[in-house]
């Protein structure tokens, strides 16, 4: 498989005249791309080979600008290269970072410094290129799946009605819009120790501030007290009762969305999990989050504004 990337680097203009023979590729993990760790004597970098049928629902010209937006705002990894055709990517590696992942954000500390890197990423002056809109984004997973002949999860349609009330809620309000990352997993973070990174950008959009820090907090498995420092640290104190009633919509909403990514991946036959328990258990969360005591409270802020 490293033969691929080697064949890759040979029509990257930044490595004409390098030895490739001299180059080291070692692969790295990844859901649906395939990621490998460049060693080479220009640096070290990271390339990204896109998945199969990922074209069928990713904009790579889209996702270049943005990419190179939050590099530019000093929370992506420096953007080397970029394919827009094939969606390779090549990216400065970030040195002395470690991939976070559920138990590496159990240090408050970490957190913290994923609170502030959110704030840089949302205060980015370049606008980006696409917006994120939830539940048009839904519509579209759906209609991609009847075209796939894919079935959904028992239940699906049952929590998406139950959903209208959130996205009525929602919809009541002009909300915040700002550049986004929209898909936060954990390991998309690497922490110095002093700083974050946020990488891959294949969802990024304008979206709603509060997406990020509930897709996070799910993604990531937080707590209360992760949930906590994380307000703080990206407001700089409390935070607003109308603020924090959007993180835990998106919560919810979020599940409900990966839901329908995980169903695609099961239908394009990815490799890499178990993607129709992945799914599954996705919409079990949301359902269960959307029945807690707390959250009639938190819609009735997001609808009162």
């Amino acid at each position: 498989m490293a033969q691929e990337a080697i064949d890759k680097l040979a029509a990257i203009p930044l490595f004409d005249g390098v030895d490739l023979g001299a180059v080291r590729v070692r692969r790295l993990g990844g859901l649906t791309n395939r990621n490998y760790k460049i060693e080479s004597p220009l640096g070290s970098f990271v390339l990204r080979l896109a998945g199969e049928g990922t074209d069928a629902y990713i904009d790579r010209a889209v996702e270049s600008h943005n990419a190179r937006a939050a590099a530019r705002a000093g929370v992506n990894a420096e953007v080397m290269f970029f394919d827009a055709a094939d969606g390779a990517m090549l990216c400065r590696y970030v040195e002395g970072s470690v991939t976070l992942d559920e138990a590496g954000f159990k240090d408050l500390g970490a957190v913290a410094r994923a609170g502030v890197a959110f704030r840089r990423l949302h205060d980015c002056s370049q606008p980006f290129d696409s917006r994120f809109d939830l539940f048009d984004k839904i519509d579209d997973y759906i209609a991609l799946l009847a075209g796939l002949g894919a079935k959904l999860p028992d239940g699906y349609d049952a929590v998406r009605k139950a959903a209208d009330a959130v996205r009525a809620a929602l919809g009541a309000h002009e909300l915040p819009s700002a550049p986004c990352h929209c898909d936060p997993l954990a390991e998309n973070f690497l922490d110095t120790g002093e700083r974050i990174f946020i990488i891959d950008y294949e969802y990024a959009g304008a979206n709603d501030p509060m997406w990020d820090l509930g897709d996070l907090s799910v993604e990531a498995g937080f707590d209360e007290r992760q949930e906590s420092a994380l307000l703080a640290a990206y407001f700089g104190g409390d935070a607003p009762a109308f603020d924090v009633g959007r993180m835990v919509m998106y919560k919810a909403m979020c599940d409900l969305l990966w839901t329908l990514w995980g169903v695609i991946q099961h239908a394009n036959d990815n490799p890499a999990e178990d993607f129709w328990a992945y799914a599954t258990g996705r919409l079990e969360r949301c359902r269960a989050l959307m029945a807690s005591p707390g959250f009639p409270g938190h819609l009735a802020a997001v609808r009162e504004g």
